[in-house]
């Protein structure tokens, strides 16, 4: 069953039973209204006999009879009759109903009585006068109530037909409006695959339940995306930067062993066997470490990760690489919490990111120091790496970040070209940013951030 339809069925039920019980609790309280309305029309007729009696020396025999057809509705097989202190009817009237002395002396006790009798309803009434105490006891046949009660039974049931099946499709509306934006979901998610992991869900205005699994949807294809571009990123471009050292140093080789040479020839082979080695030894250590991270980038396990502590451990290493005060920390006044400190990350995995930036600062600093500024709120963490190197250019700022990209190759400086595209899809899967701010002339400032949103679900 769909949900919109067990939405609506559930909406209807507990729609329904709140009108059933408010069309039972009224057909109760009506049903005791017309009950207590045809008691209260018998002890009229009760409080007039008792009237009539009083002025019995002066009244005839029937005159009960006339002032009750002059005042009063005639109810169906009304009865009234009046017993003096020895339990005597003192009117006579025409009709063979009688009470027994025990219900005469049960109303003389109590003061007032009202009971069934099979058909009929009574009412009696003990009088206590100086001319004398008497009981009056009223009866008649109550037809109205159980032709009424008939008809609300019927209006009230077709009532209650009729807006059950108007909440049925009210509800059945109200769960497909609620429910549109996972429609939506549903025919963008049919679009997805694996050559447009770029595509996104569309947020919905509401923040609620459905912007969260919008958020962690997205949140899952951005991992995925990611993973895939390391995988595809490690296939497609291995066997390119593999081959070209190798080419080179096979084409080396070959040279040399053509024919005899000066000593000076065979040493500049040898450089240049050397330097495609090394190249070629980079480019795999670098590989290997993009194939590392690829494999912990889909199953990373985040912790707490303290960022202070994780930069005073990068100083340690590059004061052993660089010396002292080559890479230069300024920390801000940093909060007194410590989860302000903190963000849900890999270590390992963080710390190839940051390391990969400085690395790549020192690179282009000229043999001058590095500054790392560090921060922290209670809305973000901010860690900047700035270098005294040539800049880069506006149109080279989007290019950094792409894999196997120098933008100065003109250069001597040894890489790979992947340190940094590495380093953004590290980032990336925590959560956070990294962005360049370079006037392409004098030095260049790395500033990586995370944000702390209210929930993370991963």
């Amino acid at each position: 069953m769909k949900i919109k339809t067990r939405l609506s069925l559930t909406f209807t039920l507990l729609s329904s039973g709140a009108l059933l019980l408010v069309l039972v609790a009224l057909y109760i309280a009506v049903y005791s209204f017309f009950v207590a309305d045809f008691y209260n029309r018998l002890g009229d007729r009760v409080n007039l006999a008792s009237q009539v009696y009083l002025k019995a020396d002066e009244l005839a025999a029937d005159s009960l009879i006339q002032v009750q057809d002059e005042y009063l509705e005639k109810l169906p097989d009304e009865v009234i009759r009046v017993y003096d202190k020895d339990n005597m009817s003192a009117f006579k009237v025409n009709h063979n109903i009688y009470w027994t002395k025990s219900i005469i002396e049960q109303v003389r006790r109590e003061g007032l009585v009202e009971y069934e009798e099979g058909t009929r309803k009574v009412v009696g009434k003990f009088f206590h006068d100086n001319q004398g105490d008497f009981v009056i006891l009223a009866s008649a046949v109550d037809n109205n109530t159980p032709r009424r009660m008939l008809v609300l039974g019927e209006i009230a049931g077709s009532l209650f037909i009729i807006f059950g099946v108007l909440l049925f499709f009210v509800g059945r509306w109200f769960a497909q409006r609620a429910l549109s934006p996972v429609d939506s979901i549903i025919a963008q998610i049919r679009l997805i695959r694996s050559s447009n992991l770029h595509m996104r869900v569309n947020q919905v205005k509401n923040k609620d339940e459905i912007a969260v699994l919008i958020d962690n949807f997205n949140r899952l294809l951005a991992h995925l995306q990611n993973a895939f571009e390391l995988q595809q990123t490690f296939v497609a471009n291995a066997s390119h930067e593999l081959r070209t050292p190798l080419t080179s140093i096979m084409g080396e080789v070959e040279v040399a062993l053509e024919k005899d040479r000066e000593p000076k020839e065979y040493q500049r082979i040898l450089s240049s066997i050397v330097m495609d080695g090394a190249r070629l030894q980079e480019t795999i250590a670098s590989l290997m470490e993009l194939a590392q991270v690829d494999l912990n980038y889909t199953r990373a396990k985040l912790s707490p990760v303290r960022v202070d502590e994780l930069i005073w451990e990068l100083d340690e290493q590059w004061i052993i690489r660089k010396g002292a005060g080559m890479l230069r920390i300024k920390l801000a006044d940093l909060p007194e919490d410590e989860a302000l400190l903190t963000i849900p990350a890999n270590k390992q995995m963080l710390y190839i990111a940051l390391n990969n930036i400085i690395d790549n600062a020192f690179k282009y600093s000229n043999a001058k120091p590095v500054i790392l500024a560090f921060e922290a709120t209670e809305a973000w963490i901010r860690i900047s790496v700035t270098d005294e190197g040539p800049g880069i250019s506006k149109e080279n700022i989007d290019r950094i970040f792409r894999p196997f990209v120098r933008v100065n190759k003109d250069t001597m400086v040894a890489g790979s070209g992947i340190g940094l595209y590495i380093t953004v899809k590290i980032i990336e899967l925590f959560n956070g940013s990294i962005r360049v701010e370079s006037d392409g002339q004098n030095g260049s400032t790395f500033i990586v951030e995370f944000t702390k949103p209210e929930e993370i679900l991963l």
